[in-house]
Order: C-alpha cells, then sequence, then structure tokens
C-alpha cells in the first residue's frame, strides 16, 4: 500500500522532469528518487536536520 501524502507541484514536477531526462516513466522515475533518498539517509544514519 502507498501512503496518500502532499506534495508541491514544484517536487512533482522535479521528479517529473528528471524521469524526463532520463527515459523513465513517472512511476519509475519516484522509484528511483526514494531509493536515492533512503540510501543516502541510510549512509548518513538517517540525520538530514529534520527527524
Amino acid at each position: 500500500m502507498r501512503p496518500d501524502i502532499d506534495i508541491s507541484h514544484t517536487l512533482n514536477g522535479r521528479v517529473k522532469d528528471y524521469g524526463e531526462k532520463h527515459g523513465l516513466t513517472a512511476q519509475e522515475a519516484y522509484e528511483r528518487v526514494i531509493e536515492a533518498g533512503l540510501a543516502a539517509l541510510e549512509a548518513n544514519g538517517g540525520e538530514n536536520g529534520s527527524e
């Protein structure tokens, strides 16, 4: 089950632009962005200033 989240149009547009630039669907782009973000957080011990 996916969470129902509210994100800005700007952020959504950035993800879609990333996907288009790399030949990905919107879903593929979101998956890459989320996976990369989680990997970065895990590498930094979860410290991103907002936790």
